[in-house]
């Protein structure tokens, strides 16, 4: 079965525009666009339910594009069927401030469900967000009211699959019956560096059949009709499918495609021509004829597919009101009426009961009492839920056939960061998942991608430091939480007792616009006095924790140090040297104060000296060269903590003395 000259046509489209976008930008990826477009027509002229007008329809079909570097291949799409892309912004693709830029960015370009590039993350986002539709339909679909129910598509490469987070995202997907997620392989052989079965000969279809997915194997992806076929047969197969197309890369351009060649780089002015001529494409560069606009076009589609969807929620809205406005609600990001009164009473009696508990267990506090108000917490953890703390007693496990709350996530650190970002970016749910911070090494790209895109993911980190005892260097974290204050719009929370942890969770879970890690010990952390004014400016990321007439010096400390750096006052009194106790939980927030308030905190001119059990580097853009820095600048020992402790220096003893040094 062969292709109709329509659908031809409209893949021609595809090739056209990709190839000339690349060649004016003279950088690019010209071949994955020009390999799939044949299979971009079968899904986005006949099955992908989206609305140009409405990139926020509840209940659109999520596309995602994981081989991102083939990014005009969706450019093209979004820009034929009537999205917000007008062909100038295809004209400048690859350059400054366009829509249009060298991967598909989230909140830059019309329609891109989310940023994709590093290969496998788009994949694993997708996973996330077919569990968010899974969940969320489990709660608010009634009988005769599926009001969530949608797909989640994803294009992808071998590039992706060869990927490691692949197999943790694949496996988990299969395992947990993600019957809505469909997937089409672009099984092209070739990678930048060639011929990929000098590299890469797994039996993938056979790998997707041990993770539980259905599979449909040798569909020629150059067949409108096949791939078409090959869709409508995944919709009803029960598990998430992977549908294996064989297709040539930078198809149609007749001197280069099928090699590497084509991959990553500009045709070339004479290629582009006989690629011309070849499809039979006679337009000029960046020129589209009326019937194939007209044959993409989406626009009225979308309306009715959105303007069918809206009939249905205005019955369910008069049938179950509450439930239609806590969709509304959640789906918006927007936190319950009740939910700062729920803060500050929990708060309160944090300083009531004065626990002295570990700060991972204070966490665990904290998740229980907002969970009441917040049905949108989904947690989870790496396998380590009884060491991270990250279940409560409402919580309910996650399965197959199982709708809960929290999700075991398996030994997989990356694929659990990355599937969380796709639950936030699909809507409806703030996730979070934990494992211990040395770990954090192994999920740091998705941490970066979160950061990017400005999305509310949490990320849990326990076990902090050398407190961690005696597993050892291979555990214990040194250099980690500095690493993390590194990424931009990354929150990074080491609280010190259990009113800090709350705080921490509930402006972590307040804050809309970027993620926020929140870094907990495992051992047991004293309760700090202080004041209502200081209790009120913990939210600031830094605050005078204990102050002194006229101070000498200024001790700035996070989380377990914060017991160090009081002890340290006192026995600094008891010698007649005054000093201030500053608690900066959170360096990043700390950073964006005022600068009235942050001199307020670290006045100019008093002599400064800071204590974290990690690398000291970071602080001296603190306590500057004349300051001082109490930390660890090599790995850890095996041994119970506080001999650790007393090993590495963290002692009043050195601290007292490096505050006369700094006086001297």
């Amino acid at each position: 079965m062969t292709s109709s000259p329509s659908t031809t046509r409209m893949a021609n489209a595809i090739r056209a525009l990709a190839m000339d976008a690349v060649q004016k930008a003279n950088s690019g990826h010209p071949g994955m666009p020009m390999g799939m477009a044949d299979i971009a027509v079968a899904l986005w002229s006949r099955h992908l339910r989206h609305n140009p007008a409405n990139t926020r329809w509840i209940n659109r079909d999520r596309f995602v594009l994981s081989n991102g570097h083939g990014s005009m291949l969706q450019y093209a799409l979004l820009h034929l069927t009537g999205y917000d892309l007008s062909m100038d912004e295809i004209r400048n693709f690859r350059q400054l401030h366009s829509k249009t830029p060298g991967h598909p960015e989230y909140e830059i370009t019309p329609g891109v469900e989310t940023s994709t590039g590093p290969l496998g993350q788009g994949l694993t986002n997708a996973v996330g967000m077919a569990l968010a539709e899974k969940l969320l339909a489990a709660h608010f679909n009634k009988p005769g009211f599926d009001i969530v129910d949608h797909y989640t598509y994803v294009f992808t490469g071998d590039g992706c699959l060869m990927e490691g987070i692949s197999h943790e995202a694949c496996s988990l997907a299969g395992t947990l019956g993600l019957s809505k997620l469909i997937v089409l392989y672009d099984d092209n052989g070739i990678s930048i560096d060639g011929k990929v079965d000098g590299w890469f000969t797994d039996d993938t279809p056979k790998r997707f059949e041990a993770y539980n997915w259905n599979v449909i194997r040798d569909v020629n992806g150059h067949d409108v009709e096949a791939v078409d076929a090959a869709i409508v047969a995944a919709q009803q197969a029960g598990k998430p499918t992977l549908i294996c197309c064989k297709t040539v890369i930078g198809k149609g351009a007749p001197n280069m495609q099928g090699s590497d060649k084509v991959h990553g780089a500009a045709l070339g002015d004479k290629e582009v021509a006989a690629t011309r001529e070849a499809l039979g494409w006679t337009e000029a560069p960046f020129e589209i004829p009326a019937d194939v606009y007209a044959a993409w076009d989406a626009r009225e589609s979308g309306a009715g597919f959105e303007g069918e969807w809206n009939k249905l929620f205005a019955a369910y809205t008069e049938k179950y009101p509450q439930e239609a406005a806590e969709l509304k609600r959640r789906m918006a990001g927007d936190l319950p009426a009740n939910f700062d009164a729920t803060v500050s009473a929990y708060i309160a009696s944090c300083i009531e009961k004065k626990e002295t508990i570990a700060t991972r267990k204070a966490s665990q506090n904290a998740i229980q009492a907002l969970a009441q108000v917040l049905p949108e917490f989904l947690g989870g953890s790496a396998d380590l839920t009884g060491s991270n703390l990250t279940n409560w007693k409402e919580s309910i496990p996650v399965r197959s056939n199982q709708p809960g709350n929290h999700i075991n996530y398996g030994v997989r650190e990356f694929g659990m960061a990355a599937a969380m970002n796709g639950i936030t970016l699909h809507g409806g749910f703030i996730p979070f998942g934990a494992t211990f911070l040395t770990f954090s090494d192994y999920s740091r790209n998705a941490l970066r991608m979160a950061a990017l895109m400005k999305i509310r993911t949490l990320f849990v980190f326990t076990h902090d430091s050398i407190g961690l005892g005696e597993d050892g260097p291979t555990h214990q974290s040194v250099e980690h939480i500095s690493s993390l204050r590194l990424i931009p719009n990354l929150d990074n929370w080491r609280p010190c007792d259990t009113v800090e942890s709350a705080v921490a969770w509930a402006e972590s879970v307040r804050r809309k616009n970027g993620p926020s890690t929140l870094i907990f010990s495992r051992q047991n952390l004293p309760f700090m006095e202080r004041s209502q004014q200081a209790v009120a400016d913990i939210a600031r990321g830094g605050y005078v924790l204990r102050d002194a007439e006229h101070p000498k010096a200024v001790l700035i400390a996070t989380g377990s140090e914060v017991e160090l750096a009081m002890k340290s006052a006192d026995a600094l009194a008891a010698e007649g040297i005054a000093v201030r106790v500053v608690s900066m939980p959170c360096t990043d927030v700390f950073d964006r104060q005022d600068a009235s308030y942050k001199a307020g905190v670290l006045p100019r001119g008093v002599p400064r000296v800071a204590i974290e059990a990690g690398v000291t580097d970071f602080w001296y853009k603190y306590v500057g060269l004349e300051g001082a820095v109490i930390g660890i600048d090599s790995f850890g020992e095996s041994a119970p903590a506080g001999v650790l402790f007393k090993h590495f220096g963290f002692t009043v003893e050195r601290v007292t003395a490096a505050v006369k040094t700094v006086l001297a």
